[in-house]
């Protein structure tokens, strides 16, 4: 099997910055790890190279620095990465960032059988750029993927968590999968992962590299736009009541009735 994993480097929770201006996420400066969710990918997809053979390629798109999560990737148990790094990718919505990743499979990694992806990435929360991709490469696609098993020479059957219990699947070759954290659980860099990790070439791809069409990159060719950041106040209106006695106890239901009242909750 020729497997690829999409993977992205994303700020550690607690350090999350917007830029106000901009509506973009600020990178700068902020320590940076493998999207957590993307971990499971990378395991499964290692999983199913040990257990049917092949190759397992990871692909991350960002700044320069994001070639450090190539590297955790490959130290895990990846055979290489790509990264797809260049200015005019900068501010890319999740749109424009699907457009990339596509381009650069279709044109770089040609005749894989299938593509891994975290269900979404902790930074923006929104989990399209795994079907994003599948739409670029119409590729049939399913999300949420908590096993895949009983894999054949063209097709996977899969399970897909849905309200209530999950779906049975059977997907054909090519595909895209992005996955949940129950289909396994994140294997730690061994040492020989680490050497190679620390000596491999890690080929870096922009527009030189990749034909793209440069009206369809970056802030200028997101057809998604941040238009307010805020922070959520919370408010919290409440009225104390110590009970003592029975007559105390009267008081207060009294006087939560009358609450819910003006609420007009009854």
């Amino acid at each position: 099997m020729k497997i690829i994993v999409l993977i992205k480097q994303v700020p550690e929770t607690s350090n999350v910055k917007m830029d106000q201006a901009t509506g973009t996420m600020i990178r700068e400066g902020v320590e940076s790890i493998i999207n957590p969710l993307d971990l499971y990918a990378i395991e499964i997809g290692i999983q199913l190279k040990e257990k049917h053979g092949g190759t397992l390629t990871a692909v991350t798109m960002g700044p320069p620095k994001s070639e450090k999560a190539l590297r955790e990737a490959v130290a895990m148990g990846c055979d290489d990465g790509i990264m797809l790094s260049d200015k005019a990718f900068a501010g890319s919505d999740t749109w424009a960032t699907s457009y990339v990743l596509a381009e650069a499979i279709k044109q770089k990694i040609p005749g894989y059988d299938l593509i891994l992806c975290g269900e979404r990435a902790t930074d923006g929360d929104t989990g399209q750029v795994g079907p994003g991709v599948a739409t670029f490469l119409d590729l049939p696609v399913a999300t949420y993927v908590s096993k895949i098993y009983d894999i054949q020479e063209k097709q996977a059957k899969v399970n897909r968590l849905v309200e209530g219990g999950y779906e049975v699947l059977a997907v054909p070759f090519p595909a895209l999968l992005t996955v949940v954290k129950e289909i396994s659980f994140p294997r730690l860099p061994t040492l020989r992962g680490k050497r190679k990790a620390r000596t491999m070439q890690v080929p870096s791809l922009g527009t030189a590299e990749i034909a793209l069409d440069k009206a369809k990159l970056g802030l200028k060719g997101s057809p998604t736009r941040v238009v307010k950041i805020f922070t959520p106040k919370v408010t919290r209106e409440c009225r104390k009541y110590v009970i003592k006695d029975n007559e105390d106890i009267e008081k207060a239901a009294d006087a939560l009735i009358e609450y819910l009242a003006e609420k007009q909750v009854i």
